[in-house]
């Protein structure tokens, strides 16, 4: 039986296309509703909305959507803090009951949202229908975990006292109001994971949308309402990160936040959390500049399928993309070759046309950066291989086109060490695999990683690199794809703060803390 993973989906059944052409119909033909904001358990409509427009075609209007201000940031946290003790005691069965049913919802709706998400985002259809079933899969797998975990609360051994019997235990319990802030490359499932997680294990929540993909959010609230959540166990909020985003870290209820976004901003909202009357938890998952070593005995179509796919994959916006591709001399000409073919082979246009593999860029600005860092590497010393340019005419004048850039580059450009976050991919020859991982892990930052050769390099790669997810040999992606309940996913170094990944076994204790009870009787 087929199941929808970001390793299973290049290779769909037929009605996987057929249904979502469907929905995107159903879709687009409801574009241009006014979208509000979920606070205390009712949809809320701010005093001024933001239209969104589409990244494919700037010409098509999604939305118009609420934009929160400081004052519904507290009227958000004020209501979650105030539902805290009800859902605290909720017996888990419920809580899980009622999360389950979210997960339901979502995968009953996983077209439409998919659709929506594909508009809003700009990513391809296969990508877009992953990205929404990995959600689903989050909070399934969040709830299966929780119960196997008894719930965090074990019993202890008695102290040994001859006249008295004192019983002990140790019980992990939630920190109270989370808040949960996103990034426009996942905005669906790295809202939905952490929302699910703090939910799960008994915290209520605040959501803040990034600004540039509301509707996403948007989505996932009218899912986590309509499961029927208590009000004020859930509130999401839409609008411009200065005005909401620091009221949400800054705000006296906030007990914890998770954050996905950029080393920078991490790093702030983790010192802003350290400090204060005393320090309160951070999640921070602060991108990669990721790295894939291809030596002489690797299987060089596996490797160039999977280097294409990462490197590109979601027009090379997200934190696992492959950025440094490190290839021993001998085989590079011949790797090289193959990349440029592949690359040649992909449908640039309209993601949501199945013909079409490489979306747009998700905005103005991002576009703008790309000319830029092209223009750095050809001034640089850089060699374009393949791309390179900035797409404006035809099919393509209306939105924010790019083409997948390979280039050669010398080993001192500056862009090694820039996560650019954007479809362009450096290469340089190197002599061995003992090299190749000594330059991988010649950066601060060490999310994903990805290597290609035998099964000895292949151990040699694992017990040096310094990166928190990786993969060998792998053809449906050099550095990236995990999914909840296969692979766990968080970075080493500036990639995370906690040393603990997404989706493994240690993720949900990072949202309660401990106590330690001992009863005399």
């Amino acid at each position: 039986m087929y199941k929808l993973t970001y390793s299973t989906m290049f290779d769909p059944p037929p009605e996987m296309h057929s249904r979502f052409d469907a929905a995107l119909k159903e879709v687009r033909s409801q574009l241009g509703a006014k979208h509000a904001l979920h606070i205390d358990g009712e949809d809320v409509h701010a005093q001024q909305h933001r239209d969104k427009r589409s990244p494919i075609d700037r010409d098509v209007v999604l939305g118009a959507f609420s934009q929160a201000t400081a004052a519904d940031a507290d009227r958000a946290m004020q209501a979650a803090k105030a539902a805290l003790p009800k859902w605290r005691a909720t017996p888990v069965a419920e809580r899980t009951r009622l999360l389950r049913k979210v997960a339901q919802l979502i995968e009953e709706r996983v077209y439409q949202i998919s659709a929506a998400l594909a508009l809003e985002v700009g990513k391809n259809r296969m990508e877009a229908l992953g990205e929404t079933q990995e959600t689903a899969d989050f909070f399934t797998v969040y709830c299966d975990d929780f119960e196997k975990q008894q719930s965090f609360d074990h019993v202890l051994p008695n102290d040994p006292l001859p006249n008295a019997v004192s019983r002990n235990r140790s019980v992990m319990k939630p920190y109270g109001v989370w808040v949960v802030i996103t990034p426009f490359n996942f905005p669906f499932a790295l809202a939905g994971g952490p929302v699910a997680a703090a939910l799960v294990t008994g915290n209520t929540v605040v959501l803040k949308g990034a600004s540039e993909t509301p509707w996403a959010g948007r989505l996932l609230a009218d899912c986590l309402r309509d499961a029927g959540l208590p009000p004020g166990v859930f509130n999401y909020l839409s609008g411009p990160s200065a005005a909401i985003g620091d009221a949400l870290i800054q705000h006296p209820h906030t007990a914890g936040v998770t954050f996905t976004g950029s080393y920078d901003v991490g790093m702030k909202i983790a010192r802003q959390m350290i400090q204060g009357r005393y320090p309160r938890p951070c999640i921070a998952e602060m991108g990669g500049k990721n790295a894939c070593v291809v030596t002489a005995k690797a299987d060089l179509e596996r490797a160039a399928a999977g280097i294409v796919r990462s490197a590109y994959g979601m027009g090379g916006q997200k934190c696992s993309a492959l950025s440094r591709l490190y290839v021993e001399d001998a085989v590079a000409d011949e790797l090289v070759a193959k990349l440029r073919s592949k690359i040649a082979a992909l449908g640039i246009g309209d993601p949501t046309r199945v013909e079409n593999w490489f979306g747009p860029v998700v905005s103005e600005k991002a576009q703008r950066d790309y000319a830029r860092y092209v223009e750095q590497l050809r001034t640089g010393g850089a060699t374009i291989v393949a791309g390179g340019e900035v797409l404006t005419q035809g099919a393509f004048a209306n939105g924010y086109f790019v083409t997948p850039t390979l280039a050669e580059a010398p080993a001192d450009h500056a862009l090694w060490r820039e996560e650019m976050f954007l479809p362009i991919l450096m290469w340089r020859r190197i002599r061995s695999l003992d090299e190749g991982v000594d330059l991988a892990n010649d950066s601060d930052l060490g999310l994903t990683a990805g290597v290609y050769g035998s099964d000895e390099e292949v151990k040699s790669f694992l017990d040096r690199i310094e990166a928190g997810v990786t993969y060998a040999n792998r053809p449906q992606g050099a550095t990236t794809g995990a999914w909840p309940g296969y692979q766990p996913f968080g970075g080493w170094k500036g990639s995370g703060n906690t040393g603990k990944a997404i989706a493994s076994f240690y993720y949900l204790a990072q949202y309660m803390r401990e106590q330690s009870q001992t009863i005399v009787e």
